[in-house]
């Protein structure tokens, strides 16, 4: 049993972490970019779909585990990668990290984590390990050495931010990056005392602020520093041939994620991806992107079966991980809705979250007249 922290949807955490974050900080977790259509697009196209329900089923042993990426899962989703967790929650990478492994279910680690990756890896649990990408590519090579030494056999590479997005609002709130105090965002903080004293003051009482987690000692930058040479993300220098390299180099599970063309999919394939993740990256990355459930339905025609499909953006109810499935996902990924959790309560909060999906989804399956996700399929969607 866990704590409901008076909280009984995903809703409800996210407006318990908006009470308790500062401004700046809320807005980089729930932001989109530019005009922000993305984030109500993804949620219109999931409200959208409908289900058939089916009748006279037996539904008293409703079993919601699911195989991703050959993890066995307590549910048919795990946590995706996410980089603001540390500034939500003291060493939040780490409460994630705890949370999951509780519930049974596997974790990716992000590469703007600000924790070391072995530091994570030590909660316990299934941990995926996702990159992004430096200009110096032998921090990159490194890294990838480093995360398959602690322990994790995945990784996912990010395609879907060649060039760096437009998110306005961080430059209007003054937290931009290196973030510095000034008028616009000093006031933000001070009538923030609890986030202020419980994450920010115990890093401070910790010797250093956050930094990019996973890059070598000599080239971390706290947050309030410039990024120093060679450790700015790039990615508008990558093609088919270097994410083939990639692919080369990795000797796990390799996931390209970011996908949202049959074709590049199909390419995907070509090159020997294990997994794709079709995501318009939460609606972070392009405006006016359509929303990821409505480019899944093509992907899975062209390559399912060829290779594993998982679903990323904008779930926030168990009945979105069950239509993503229906439509052809192998596996979803959920985001903002763990970290909702982990900004409410920290790891109990995203033990909440977890929680709360889990109940939705056995719920919707009950309606459905299912008892395993191996059951769920468009047969159960109005068409």
């Amino acid at each position: 049993m866990t704590a409901d922290l008076g909280c009984y949807n995903i809703e409800d955490l996210r407006q318990r972490a908006r009470r308790r974050l500062p401004k700046g900080v809320w807005e980089y977790l729930e932001r989109g970019v530019e005009d922000e259509t993305g984030m109500d697009r993804n949620r219109a196209a999931f409200d959208a779909i409908t289900f058939v329900p089916r009748v006279g089923n037996k539904v008293e042993q409703i079993d919601t585990s699911h195989t991703i990426l050959d993890a066995q899962s307590s549910v048919p989703f795990a946590i995706g990668p996410t980089g603001a967790a540390g500034m939500l929650w003291h060493n939040g990478d780490e409460h994630l990290a705890l949370a999951a492994a509780q519930a049974g279910i596997p974790f990716t680690i992000s590469g703007a984590s600000t924790m070391d990756v072995e530091d994570i890896v030590a909660a316990g649990g299934r941990q995926w390990f996702q990159l992004y990408l430096w200009e110096d590519r032998e921090l990159c090579h490194a890294t990838m050495e480093r995360v398959s030494a602690a322990g994790c056999d995945t990784l996912f590479l990010t395609l879907d931010l060649p060039v760096m997005p437009n998110r306005e609002y961080l430059f209007r709130s003054g937290y931009g990056l290196p973030l510095t105090l000034n008028s616009r965002n000093a006031l933000d903080l001070l009538t923030h005392p609890r986030w202020l004293a419980g994450v920010m003051g115990r890093y401070a009482l910790g010797g250093s602020l956050p930094t990019q987690g996973n890059l070598p000692e000599h080239l971390k930058a706290s947050m309030v520093k410039g990024a120093k040479p060679g450790t700015r993300f790039k990615h508008d220098n990558l093609d088919w041939d270097a994410l083939k390299a990639f692919r080369d180099k990795w000797q796990g599970t390799f996931v390209l994620k970011g996908i949202l063309h049959p074709d590049d999919a199909e390419q995907a394939v070509a090159i020997g991806a294990d997994a794709i993740v079709v995501s318009n990256h939460g609606a972070r990355s392009l405006d006016h992107s359509l929303a990821s459930i409505h480019a899944l339905p093509a992907i899975a025609e062209r390559v399912g079966g060829k290779t594993t499909i998982l679903f990323d953006s904008g779930v926030r109810r168990g009945s979105d991980v069950v239509k993503a499935l229906a439509l052809g996902a192998d596996g979803v990924l959920v985001g903002r809705a763990t970290l909702y959790g982990l900004a409410a309560g920290g790891e109990a909060g995203a033990v909440r979250a977890m929680a709360l999906l889990q109940e939705e989804i056995r719920r919707v399956m009950g309606m459905l007249g299912v008892t395993h996700t191996d059951q769920i399929t468009s047969d159960l969607l109005h068409q």
